[in-house]
């Protein structure tokens, strides 16, 4: 109890404050993305949407028995918002078969820890732009995934329960090639700790990088956290590579800190939210 307690405010301090318009604006960009057109893509059989699924990071599958429903036109509005998830519709009984659907359902495939998560068909069927919205940004975790306040509930209803932080700003000209790096990192590690990327040129971001106890002096850093016991350690880089990923990693896994963080270690202030 008093582990889930100590989450639960972990979770408060970083995650759960209320959306400034600045902030707001950060999200919906990243949301929108390019500017380049996708389409929704047809799945007419099982084999089809089995590989459609296994080449994206992340994958929003409408599986509807009825075209004309409402939720179908709601459904292909979502496409150019979200340029890097894939989408796909299918109307197969076997392909329904194939993935239990017994009703309309939008369902979200990730690669980054191999879960399927599912609007059910009486969600679906009075599900509104907001919400189906809501639903695929909060639940797009990609091998590496840029944080911001919405994203942080996915990252913390996932099965893995250590997450390393990149803090970096991206207007930096080394941001490019770091990041490359770090998701080369990444691929090691998938399904083993999530790769989350805080861009420190963010204002609001701030408030990540203090509670781990760096200072922007320090940036490029890495910061590693177990969701269960909130271990926690970090690391500050003069470069990215994925050596130093790697190795900062292991040694988290094999009960390795660089620095102490003991009870008797001095408290995070409290900020007001």
């Amino acid at each position: 109890m008093e582990a889930d307690q100590s989450r639960l405010l972990f979770l408060l301090f970083l995650f759960t404050w209320r959306l400034s318009p600045e902030v707001a604006a950060e999200v919906q960009e990243s949301s929108d993305g390019s500017a380049a057109s996708q389409k929704t893509v047809s799945l007419t059989d099982v084999p089809a949407t089995v590989e459609f699924i296994a080449a994206a990071e992340v994958a929003v599958i409408g599986f509807f028995q009825d075209l004309e429903t409402p939720a179908v036109s709601l459904f292909h509005s979502m496409v150019q918002k979200f340029q890097d998830v894939s989408f796909g519709i299918s109307t197969d009984s076997e392909v329904l078969a194939h993935y239990n659907i017994t009703g309309n359902t939008i369902s979200l495939f990730r690669l980054v820890d191999n879960e399927k998560l599912d609007l059910e068909s009486k969600d679906t069927e009075s599900i509104d732009a907001t919400k189906l919205s809501r639903f695929i940004e909060i639940n797009s975790l990609h091998l590496v995934t840029e944080y911001n306040p919405v994203k942080a509930i996915g990252l913390f209803n996932s099965v893995i329960q250590i997450h390393l932080l990149l803090m970096m700003n991206k207007a930096s000209p080394e941001y490019e090639g770091s990041l490359h790096r770090y998701q080369k990192a990444a691929k090691l590690f998938q399904g083993k700790i999530l790769f989350i990327l805080v861009d420190s040129g963010v204002k609001a971001n701030g408030k990540v990088i203090s509670f781990f106890k760096l200072k922007e002096s320090q940036l490029p850093a890495l910061a590693i956290y177990r969701t269960l016991d909130e271990a926690w350690d970090t690391l500050a880089i003069a470069e990215v590579s994925v050596e130093h990923v790697q190795n900062f990693c292991d040694g988290f896994l094999k009960g390795k800190r660089l620095r102490e963080n003991h009870e008797s270690e001095e408290k995070t202030p409290k900020v007001e939210l």
